[in-house]
């Protein structure tokens, strides 16, 4: 005979305030897990949506990112001429070579220096990102000391609004645009001219190129020529994929620093749980007794407080959730480990991530709740019924 679900429920109710309190430590466990998990999801999925599934990037061989790579005048030509690369409407090679460099610009509101991605963009840079458009202002003119800002750039940095002037490699520059990447790793850049920023940094080669390709099952062989053709030193990934590695470092760290302070602070929630489980069963010895003289066996009693422990670890797991899901409307700024850049992000709560926090606090409802309901279940009948 097994007890039933509604006796179960009273019982929390009747203990509603130790109820609450206990269901609220795992609540806060929760919303450090879910937190974490929702960070790391923002952080990919922010590089993820800065790259095309159509497009290529080209580094130099072993380089990891943009800044580290170098791609001569020559090699561009002819990387740009391979079949593989897809035609404009004009009949001109969709190809965008460009140059990426790293300034510092002072934070709004900590007057704190950061570290920002300048890109020198090419005539078609803006075709080859359909995700980056004109949010304000104009695009900048070819040849001259123009730039446009980022989304994130504009609401982060002083002195980034269109109209102001910027200085760095010896040159004042004018914010002449705003654009919006649609939350992409591009929204906390600054694009301008490539050749007036590559003579600006004296640089006489390109930091990349980005190549549409002419059909997506292309990608094999172009990678291929370019890696046999001796004249080159390069290596190419898709532009999804690229950008997908360089949240690599980075989200290893978050993952890594919050498991290991989920699993602290999950520690003194279960013993929490333990202890408000242990209580109960120690001020219902008599109710236990009379339960088992009724005929409920071991097993029901010990399934009747194990539900006890995973309904409350079900009350906090959606409280957790609740309070995380919060955090969608903020947005996250934290240096690129593998850029050394700044990199503005938003927390993402996925149907997975929900998943995973309310199974991890019924796993911590049942690890808490577990040794007491083994206790409550291998009371003695008559031993329960004097003691009451």
């Amino acid at each position: 005979m097994n007890i039933p679900f509604s006796y179960v429920a009273r019982n929390l109710w009747t203990r509603r305030l130790t109820t609450l309190l206990t269901a609220g430590g795992l609540a806060l466990v929760v919303f450090v897990f879910a937190t974490v998990m929702m960070m790391d999801a923002g952080l990919k999925r922010t590089l993820v949506t800065t790259g095309e599934r159509d497009n290529v990037v080209v580094i130099r061989k072993g380089a990891e990112t943009e800044i580290q790579s170098g791609i001569s005048r020559d090699q561009a030509g002819v990387i740009e001429m391979h079949p593989a690369v897809a035609i404009g409407a004009a009949g001109t090679r969709m190809v965008a070579k460009e140059s990426v460099v790293l300034i510092s610009l002072l934070r709004r509101g900590d007057e704190k220096p950061s570290n920002v991605v300048i890109r020198g963009a090419s005539a078609r840079s803006l075709e080859l990102r359909p995700q980056v458009r004109l949010a304000a202002g104009r695009p900048f003119r070819p040849g001259t000391s123009e730039i446009i800002v980022g989304s994130s750039i504009a609401a982060r940095f002083d002195g980034t609004g269109i109209g102001d002037q910027i200085r760095f490699a010896q040159r004042s520059w004018t914010v002449v645009g705003i654009f919006d990447a649609a939350g992409s790793g591009f929204d906390s850049e600054i694009w301008g001219d490539v050749e007036q920023l590559m003579q600006s940094f004296r640089r006489n080669s390109y930091s990349s190129m980005v190549a549409r390709l002419a059909d997506p099952g292309l990608f094999e062989s172009f990678r291929a020529d370019v890696g046999a053709d001796p004249r080159l030193s390069n290596e190419m990934k898709r532009e999804q994929t690229f950008y997908s590695d360089q949240s690599r470092a980075l989200s290893t760290f978050i993952n890594v620093l919050g498991l290991t302070l989920s699993v602290i602070f999950s520690i003194g929630a279960m013993i929490g749980a333990m202890i408000t489980m242990y209580a109960s069963v120690a001020n219902r010895v008599g109710e236990i007794g009379t339960l088992r003289a009724l005929g409920f066996r071991r097993s029901s009693v010990l399934g009747a407080f194990l539900v006890e422990s995973l309904l409350m670890g079900l009350a906090g797991g959606a409280m957790g959730l609740a309070l995380a899901s919060f955090m969608q409307l903020t947005s996250f700024s934290t240096v690129n480990f593998q850029t050394f850049a700044d990199l503005s992000f938003r927390f993402v709560l996925t149907p997975g991530i929900a998943a995973q926090s309310l199974l991890f606090a019924l796993a911590m409802g049942l690890a808490g709740g577990f040794l007491p309901a083994v206790r409550a279940a291998r009371l003695n009948i008559v031993d329960a019924l004097r003691a009451a």
